[in-house]
């Protein structure tokens, strides 16, 4: 997964923890703000992404088995349940150690 994917969804779930309508305007402002580049087209993939969906739902239904009741795809969970073990594992390597070593 590139960093401009990490950045994007990172910011999506920070739009969407305060509340903010999440639109390509908005990632691309955090992102922005977070000195990270990105290409152009990736705020809008996500905005589009998550357009109409209950991110509370993504966000809770991506381990349970249980997707049929959310109109994203599985490669659409994967790519969420991917992108926060990613985080998990550079805020363990950002410590110098890891936990499960």
């Amino acid at each position: 997964m590139s960093s401009s994917e990490v950045a994007c969804t990172l910011a999506a779930l920070i739009l969407h923890d305060d509340g903010i309508p999440i639109t390509a305007e908005k990632i691309a402002t955090l992102v922005k703000a977070a000195n990270i580049k990105v290409e152009a087209y990736w705020p809008g993939l996500f905005a589009k992404l998550l357009e109409g969906r209950s991110v509370d739902d993504l966000i809770l239904s991506v381990g349970s088995g249980k997707s049929s009741s959310l109109p994203l795809s599985s490669s659409s969970c994967s790519l969420v349940l991917s992108v926060l073990e990613e985080a998990k594992e550079e805020s363990d390597d950002d410590m110098g150690f890891s936990l499960f070593d």
